[in-house]
């Protein structure tokens, strides 16, 4: 298969396109501009909504998660680092990097888009996962302030 991304867009990642918010939604580039610079007080992966949460030493939060669910589509995220070290690291910021597609015999494909979040400690990488059957393809991520 063609390894151009937009190639293989859902209805979802779509729908972001055509709003402007494709692969991040507009909305968060403001949080995501606010955010920066901060130190991060503590800072986890939560499996029960599949999104990283930051918490900052001045009190407000952020999440970041890929919000662009349509349907028949499985999205998680995983690290392989350890996010506890990077307690007390200032915010610098986050790259999104296209992390490949794979498309397996009977149609069913498997995208992942890297989120390497960049702290004065260093960088550790983020992996947001979505396996569908070759109709729901694409990445739409949002950062909420909490």
């Amino acid at each position: 298969m063609d390894d151009n991304p937009v190639e293989r867009l859902g209805l979802g990642a779509m729908i972001n396109i055509l709003a402007g918010d494709y692969p991040v939604r507009r909305s968060s580039l403001e949080i995501y501009n606010a955010s920066l610079g901060k130190t991060i007080s503590s800072l986890n992966l939560n499996k029960s909504d599949e999104a990283l949460h930051f918490k900052f030493t001045d009190g407000s939060a952020l999440k970041l998660w890929d919000d662009g669910q349509d349907c028949c589509e499985s999205r998680y995220m995983t690290t392989d680092d350890d996010l506890e070290s990077f307690v007390g690291s200032e915010l610098v910021s986050i790259e999104l990097r296209n992390g490949g597609f794979t498309q397996g015999e009977y149609g069913d494909c498997h995208e992942i888009m890297f989120l390497l979040v960049n702290t004065s400690k260093g960088t550790f990488t983020m992996e947001t996962h979505n396996e569908h059957y070759g109709y729901y393809g694409g990445f739409c991520i949002n950062l909420k302030g909490e």
